[in-house]
């Protein structure tokens, strides 16, 4: 058993920096790679994908990444966790056994694949069978949308990943799994915890939602003296490093941007937080007051005495489903009396929309510049507001009425208040929405499968 595991963050969501999985390769010894791809909607935009060409549903990006950071993991022996997966994890697996041989390292990769996750092809009889799928938020059964379900993946915890770790592979690529045992897994494979060790499995569940943001502990996003953080253009991605006591120390590779410091890492220790007594995963029941932090010096934050209870006998399933269309259209006002020339032309457009009979299901009205964000807490917005931008969006089930809006944006610019700018964007675009629904499985309901191949 190793006394002490490092596993490296290197993507946060699908679209973060392109080069930090790179940089915690070559920046400094690391064991694990953990790379986090999926958010709910990211799911939908993946089934569209695959729908089309039945070779994608996969995080892209992964392979090229791959490609170019596969040598050295397996010079290195850096194993990798991933939910590149998506809606097609065999596709991404066998992408990247095509990379594996292109680089002539045929025989020295093992790939493992962790399916199970989508469960799109049994709703209906799911659904027979009385699993109603209720929504987590509304009580309604999922058969009110069944029509217009887009994917239907349930979280799976670490237990697959770390059969596939067990069983050799160095990659390990799943689809919807918790963003927390990408990271989790390794830690029990190596330290060989059993997986009724509450304790610990809790540890390693907030060790992996320590890093699972990426930089979000290390100064990106941080709202703690921001000013001061160091080289964000350089940023370090985070480092857990681990011990089999389930205590660690989240840091960085030197020489980098950023930083981690008690408040960085308390900042990404509330994200998506409910109750922090019962941050309820696959896994485990983590408890979130039980967390404590104190600096081993520079860039290093120990963290210890987390306490877990036993899991629940339910998965979380994320279903997304089509919900109408919508639009967002923008103006720009400017000085003098900017913000009463945005307020006159919301109420133009509104009577006009009006006056067409158009039914929406909202219409939502934003003064970028001035109410935006914080709403009725900005107070009363001052008069000498050098610019105003006018965000107005609506959503329908009728298509053609969110079209029509679509073309009502432009007139205002003549046919309004003066002073207007910003139209250089042209119409808005009507886009489908995709609408997130939350529900609750039975574990026995679900049956994993995990293949390890030899490339």
């Amino acid at each position: 058993m190793k006394e002490k595991l490092r596993i490296a963050a290197g993507q946060g969501f699908w679209g973060d920096l392109p080069d930090a999985p790179v940089q915690q390769v070559e920046g400094g010894p690391i064991d694990y790679l953990m790379l986090d791809y999926l958010a709910e909607v990211t799911m939908s935009i993946m089934q569209k994908q695959r729908s089309r060409d039945p070779r994608a549903g996969y995080a892209k990006d992964f392979v090229p990444l791959m490609k170019q950071i596969l040598p050295a993991c397996v010079e290195r022996n850096i194993r990798v966790t991933a939910n590149a997966g998506g809606v097609n994890v065999k596709g991404c697996a066998d992408a990247v056994s095509e990379v594996a041989r292109e680089l002539g390292l045929s025989g020295k990769v093992r790939i493992g694949i962790v399916t199970g996750d989508d469960i799109m092809p049994n709703l209906d009889e799911l659904l027979s069978r009385g699993i109603e799928l209720r929504n987590m938020d509304t009580g309604e059964p999922l058969s009110t949308v069944r029509d217009r379900i887009q994917s239907a993946n349930v979280y799976l915890g670490a237990a697959p990943m770390v059969e596939a770790l067990d069983r050799g592979a160095q990659i390990v690529i799943t689809g919807r799994a918790t963003d927390t045992g990408l990271t989790l897994a390794p830690l029990m494979h190596e330290f060989r915890w059993a997986a009724n060790d509450w304790n610990k499995i809790a540890a390693g569940t907030i060790a992996g939602h320590i890093i699972e943001c990426g930089a979000q502990c290390s100064g990106g996003n941080c709202q703690y003296e921001w000013r001061s953080i160091p080289s964000l253009a350089t940023v370090g991605f985070p480092i857990v490093e681990a011990a089999p006591d389930g205590t660690f120390v989240i840091t960085k590779h030197e020489r980098t941007g950023g930083w981690v410091i008690i408040p960085s890492v308390k900042e990404q220790l509330v994200y998506e937080m409910g109750d922090p007594r019962e941050y309820i995963t696959p896994d485990c029941v983590a408890d979130f007051t039980t967390v404590n932090l104190e600096y081993e010096g520079r860039d290093r934050v120990r963290v210890y005495g987390i306490e877990g209870r036993p899991a629940t006998d339910t998965f979380k399933v994320s279903i997304s489903y089509s919900a109408g269309y919508k639009a967002v259209g923008t103006l720009v006002y400017s000085w003098p009396d900017a913000y009463d020339k945005a307020r006159a032309a919301d109420r133009i457009l509104r009577a006009r929309l009006d006056r067409m009979g158009l039914k929406f299901d909202q219409i939502l009205t934003e003064f970028v510049g001035a109410s935006a964000t914080h709403g009725p807490l900005a107070g009363q917005p001052s008069p000498d507001l050098p610019e105003v931008q006018l965000r107005v969006g609506v959503r329908s089930e009728d298509r053609a009425a969110v079209e029509r809006f679509t073309r009502e944006i432009a007139p205002l610019v003549l046919t309004g208040p003066p002073g207007v700018t910003g139209f250089a964007g042209g119409r808005p675009k009507v886009e489908e929405i995709v609408a997130y629904w939350p529900a609750l499985i039975p574990k026995a309901e679900i049956s994993t499968a995990v293949d390890v191949v030899v490339v």
